[in-house]
């Protein structure tokens, strides 16, 4: 049951070397597009901890229990004979509920920092997932009324670090993310988190509709963040266990997702540029959030 307590007004809504530098001559320096691919080969081939590479390494760590973001395994040549252990990788990932990508083995090739992958590559979390009875656990353990932050197959690395950020910022409870088509907890972005990957929880579930459903369940309001939304985000709607939506980038929410919002939150604008990177949107609607509940917890 929903608590009685307050809730949105109005109808719910569907460092320095001192040295002399040496001189170099002009044609020593390189031009941007060289330096910006050298650099791009440099990242893409540093060795990260989120990646494993070969057959006998990715069985071991499914049976392990490692969280697994995604399998990337070469593409079946027409007329190959079945190969009986990436079938038992293939079926064991299917088993996990795993993602599978099916990719050319140039595209292996390219992925690969052992340059021994045999087909297959796993990107594992750097960090693990937790279940959100641990947020709501830490909600309560603080005395804090739930303030959830839903992520709707984001799939910018960056987007996804910066926005930890800002929950790690404002005190958010967690962080939820679907399994399929988001980007996960890698590499990429534990370093765009800037360290917050390890203070903020990070849920990953197989249904982000039925999650909705569930945190209805238990009393909380669902705010998506949406262009056409008929309140804004700094109307008096924050008290209470609340979860709040953040589309993808480009699409924004999906309609399934936008259909079970009890309200529509939009940020007003006045540029000629009527759009916002999520992360951006995240942290102008999380601070309002957080601003009102402070408020009203200290009148």
């Amino acid at each position: 049951m929903r608590p009685n307590g307050p809730g949105p007004k109005g109808p719910r809504q569907n460092r320095n070397d001192f040295r002399k530098p040496q001189r170099i001559s002009k044609d020593q320096v390189p031009s941007s597009g060289e330096f910006l691919k050298k650099r791009t080969q440099m990242e893409e081939k540093t060795p990260t901890d989120d990646r494993i590479e070969g057959r006998n390494p990715v069985l071991e760590a499914m049976r392990a229990g490692r969280t697994f973001n995604k399998l990337y395994v070469a593409a079946r040549q027409e007329n190959a004979r079945p190969d009986p252990t990436m079938a038992r990788i293939i079926n064991m990932a299917k088993e996990l509920h795993i993602p599978i990508m099916e990719v050319p083995k140039a595209s292996l090739d390219e992925m690969s920092q052992t340059h021994n992958h045999q087909g297959v590559i796993a990107q594992v979390a750097s960090h693990e997932y937790v279940e959100i009875d641990e947020m709501l656990k830490r909600a309560e353990e603080k005395g804090e009324a739930p303030l959830l932050l839903l992520l709707d197959e984001l799939k910018d690395a960056y987007n996804l670090g910066s926005i930890l950020r800002i929950a790690d910022a404002a005190g958010v409870h967690g962080v939820i993310i679907p399994q399929h088509r988001s980007i996960g907890l890698d590499s990429m972005v534990a370093k765009a988190s800037a360290g917050a990957i390890e203070y903020v929880p990070v849920a990953r579930v197989t249904n982000l509709s039925r999650t909705i459903l569930e945190l209805k369940e238990k009393g909380f309001w669902i705010a998506g963040t949406d262009a056409e939304g008929t309140n804004q985000y700094f109307d008096d709607v924050w008290s209470g266990p609340m979860a709040i939506v953040i589309g993808s980038e480009g699409e924004g929410m999906s309609k399934n997702i936008k259909d079970k919002c009890d309200f529509l939150l939009s940020i007003p604008m006045a540029g000629s540029v009527n759009s916002l990177n999520a992360a951006v949107a995240a942290g102008i609607v999380v601070f309002e959030a957080v601003r009102q509940r402070r408020a009203g917890k200290d009148s």
